[in-house]
């Protein structure tokens, strides 16, 4: 009897670490939704399913850009404004002509860099910053 006592006591502290996170988990607001979870509230019909972010939360150069797209221009690169082709197909399927895409300066770079907003017709703006690999659907604020 006495073992089986023992077990019992002991066993609450073994299960204990499998039931802990040891305070290596930090809470993080998700950016895309889950499979059939529906998109957080003011996300536009266009980003649903997509990985998002504000305005407020992309560099300053490409919050920039987007005042200079609001405003038509001018633009520090001969290929703003130009047809994206979506080539890689990490955009929604478009016809050709539908997507436009505009640099965003990175500091210290002497080229064009990675990073670039794309525009749809309507109110899409995507940001990439490594070069068409991956994009965020930009949403207000």
């Amino acid at each position: 009897m006495r073992p089986l006592t023992v077990l019992l006591t002991a066993l609450p502290l073994l299960l204990l670490p499998a039931c802990s996170t040891g305070g290596h988990h930090k809470a993080e607001r998700p950016r895309t939704p889950a499979a059939g979870a529906p998109a957080p509230a003011g996300t536009p019909s266009w980003a649903k399913g997509m990985k998002t972010v504000s305005r407020s939360e992309l560099p300053p150069e490409a919050r920039r850009t987007l005042e200079l797209i609001e405003k038509g221009g001018p633009f520090p690169y001969d290929k703003d404004g130009t047809v994206f082709g979506n080539h890689e197909n990490r955009l929604p399927k478009q016809a050709r002509g539908y997507y436009h895409e505009y640099t965003v300066p990175t500091p210290g770079s002497r080229t064009r860099g990675a990073r670039r907003i794309i525009t749809g017709e309507h109110t899409e703006r995507y940001y990439t910053s490594d070069h068409y690999q991956t994009f965020e659907a930009v949403v207000q604020p």
